[in-house]
């Protein structure tokens, strides 16, 4: 009876780190000369796979050395374990005392309901919650305790309400507590760290922020308030400004006025990266109990000067740094009086620096919408508060056509994101996309700073991987190098503080398609106050020639193509619909797509494992960004699409792009893209509802 041999075991290596493993001699030499050809020309080895040559004495010594060696995952271990016997523990305990709701509960709402009992029975909640948590149905139990707030996209950011899965005093303190403990663990010894924070017009904005505040104070740590309604890129100014070691403000930007969300900056005025936010969630999640934070006495914490408002000072030190991004002092004297502008903060935080901005710059025909003037979280004069949705800006277009105006400005709550609508040669107002404004704003920056001869030669553009390639097409005609981040701005923000250490590049300009841009550096995240003025001069130059800004877009279709994007939403709320979201992006990444209704794919860019593959070649190579979980699909014609949980929002983005040399026929193939990929999804839906899980 012959014997059955077996492959043996080879280790594919790529740059001295181990890469894959193999069975089989052939197999190995195979991916070793593909991925030779892949990865950048670098080199790729192939070895059989041995056993350390090292060998113990015994398991204990293995152990040992296993333990030393890796703390952390020990710490982290020992930190589970204990909850898991603390939550073993508290069920026992509500057995003996007769509550019989735990054996009625479906398993994989367990842990959810023992964080509501823990809730429900605990000492310090006052009797209005405890009602409120009392008359709670099942599925509110689970919602609301479901799962416990994390970062993503945008910082926290959730449904205002009782329970662990929500924003509230409880959850607020739970996260400064581990912002405070995350700044003790990483501030020399003898220096006092010290955040900035600031608060929107949303409901309980102002409450979380002074929880927020004395929750620091209590641990050591300085807390700087803004005393009033304060916009996120101030708030990003001051954390550099005061040299802050951390800023945090409370809002949650353009979403329903249910949500509310806490979004923390790094000591650069920058949204946190994903390391630190994932070192700063470690500390949170070494928070017991969100019920046992306390905080310190307002009044102890001014004495101690641990509490202190913002000054005007650094408001000051904003408006002058805000004068120095203005390209052309001449042209705005000159259309002072002549253009006009019509300006909605949407009950947001914008009113006071954008009228302050535009003033001080000079413009004397500004038009604010008295409806939508005053700050109130309800939003009640809109269904959503967010300058990407045109229906958002129709008080204020109504208003522009009472008064002929130009351009029509709307800004969101925390005035980081801007829209745009501009009056065409019909009269009409057209409501410009994030992509098409940010265009525009591009071209006009350098083509004043060519013409004033202040254009670097190692001067760059960043974009998102999801924003308009026009943007990319306009800056290489000037010479201007454009850099790619991953979706979210706080990228954009890592890499002007790594060229500003580095030296060697130069930032003029970043933006995204959501309607978020940035001109001057002294702010690190997305200014609408910044982009709003910079509107206005580049709207006062166009007028003096005689041009709208939509004729200078379509002067741009005719030089570099007809771009056109669109986006369309899946919403899938609650725990299932976030069970869902992950099931259609796994089935993604498990099936390749090799067309679209009749168009050939090229490239499938998979950001999750760092990888693009090119269909027709096979070749496979990283991507060079940070792992995220979007998938980009390019086709042959130069269109795309790609896909991305919301990072904010219950939703699955689906982002399309394509180029024609017409807009008609750009269009044309738009919907083309759009019914094929919508299409696409529901053949997935429709596969994971029948798909049969054995049990």
């Amino acid at each position: 009876m012959q014997t059955k041999s077996y492959p043996s075991k080879w280790l594919i290596t790529y740059q001295g780190k181990p890469y894959a493993s193999v069975y089989g001699k052939k197999k190995a030499y195979d991916m070793c000369v593909r991925l030779s050809h892949c990865l950048n020309g670098l080199q790729v080895e192939a070895a059989p796979r041995r056993k350390s040559e090292r060998t113990f004495k015994d398991k204990r010594e293995y152990h040992r050395e296993w333990r030393s060696n890796n703390k952390e995952k020990v710490r982290e271990y020992n930190r589970r374990s204990y909850q898991k016997r603390k939550q073993k523990m508290l069920l026992e305990q509500f057995r003996e005392e007769g509550i019989d709701i735990m054996e009625q509960v479906d398993i994989s709402h367990q842990e959810a309901y023992l964080d509501y009992l823990r809730w429900l029975r605990h000492e310090d909640i006052p009797d209005w919650m405890r009602e409120e948590l009392a008359n709670m149905s099942e599925a509110e139990i689970a919602e609301s305790f479901g799962a416990h707030l994390a970062f993503g996209t945008g910082g926290l950011r959730a449904e205002m309400g009782l329970g662990t899965n929500r924003m509230n005093v409880y959850t607020v303190r739970k996260a400064t507590q581990g912002l405070a403990d995350y700044l003790k663990k990483n501030t020399m010894k003898n220096i006092q760290s010290s955040v900035v924070i600031a608060y929107d017009s949303r409901r309980f904005s102002r409450e979380f922020a002074e929880e927020a505040a004395l929750v620091l104070a209590r641990n050591g740590v300085k807390a700087y308030v803004f005393a009033e309604l304060c916009p996120t890129p101030i708030l990003s100014f001051a954390v550099r400004h005061l040299h802050a070691s951390a800023g945090i403000v409370i809002t949650a930007s353009h979403n329903p006025p249910v949500y509310n969300g806490y979004k923390v900056y790094g000591p650069d005025g920058a949204q946190i990266s994903s390391e630190t936010a994932s070192q700063i969630m470690d500390c949170i999640d070494q928070v017991d109990d969100e019920l046992d934070v306390h905080i310190m006495d307002k009044r102890d914490a001014i004495l101690k000067k641990r509490y202190e408002a913002v000054g005007r000072d650094v408001y000051e030190a904003y408006y002058n740094r805000l004068m120095t991004i203005i390209q052309d002092r001449e042209n705005i004297d000159t259309q002072a009086t002549e253009l006009k502008i019509v300006y909605t903060p949407l009950h947001g935080t914008g009113a006071v620096p954008v009228r302050e901005a535009l003033t001080r710059a000079g413009f004397r025909q500004l038009y604010l919408v008295q409806e939508q003037e005053r700050p109130d979280g309800r939003f009640p004069t809109v269904k959503s508060p967010n300058p990407e949705d045109p229906a958002a800006l129709q008080l204020a277009i109504q208003l522009a056509e009472r008064v002929s105006a130009d351009i029509v400005i709307g800004t969101d709550p925390d005035a980081d994101r801007v829209g745009l609508a501009v009056r065409g040669t019909d009269g009409s107002y057209v409501c410009l996309n994030g992509n098409e404004t940010g265009a525009l704003m591009l071209n006009y920056l350098l083509t004043q700073m060519q013409r004033s001869a202040s254009l670097p030669e190692n001067g760059v553009m960043i974009k998102t991987i999801v924003t308009s390639e026009l943007g990319r097409a306009i800056a290489s005609s000037y010479g201007v190098e454009t850099m790619e981040t991953l979706t979210g701005f706080k990228y954009i923000g890592e890499k002007i503080r790594q060229m500003e250490e580095s030296g060697d590049k130069k930032f003029l300009f970043g933006y995204e398609e959501s309607y978020g841009y940035l001109i001057g550096d002294f702010v690190r995240d997305k200014d609408a106050v910044q982009a709003s003025l910079f509107i206005s001069e580049m709207a006062a130059y166009y007028k003096r020639q005689g041009q709208t800004l939509v004729d200078v877009l379509h002067e741009l279709h005719e030089r570099f193509g007809y771009y056109m994007e669109d986006q369309h939403s899946i919403v899938l709320e609650g725990i299932e619909g976030i069970v869902r979201i992950h099931e259609i992006m796994n089935y993604l990444r498990d099936h390749l797509v090799p067309k679209i209704d009749g168009w050939r794919v090229s490239w499938v860019r998979d950001f999750d494992r760092g990888t693009e593959f090119h269909l027709s070649s096979n070749m496979l190579r990283a991507v060079g960004l940070p792992r995220s979980n979007v998938m980009h699909y390019s086709f042959v014609n130069a269109s795309w699409f790609a896909v991305r949980p919301s990072g904010t929002e219950p939703k699955l983005k689906i982002y399309f792009s394509t180029i024609g040399k017409t807009k008609e026929e750009a269009t044309q193939d738009m919907q083309h893209l759009k019914q094929g990929v919508l299409e696409l999804f529901n053949h997935i839906q429709m596969h994971l509802d029948l798909e049969v899980v054995p049990r």
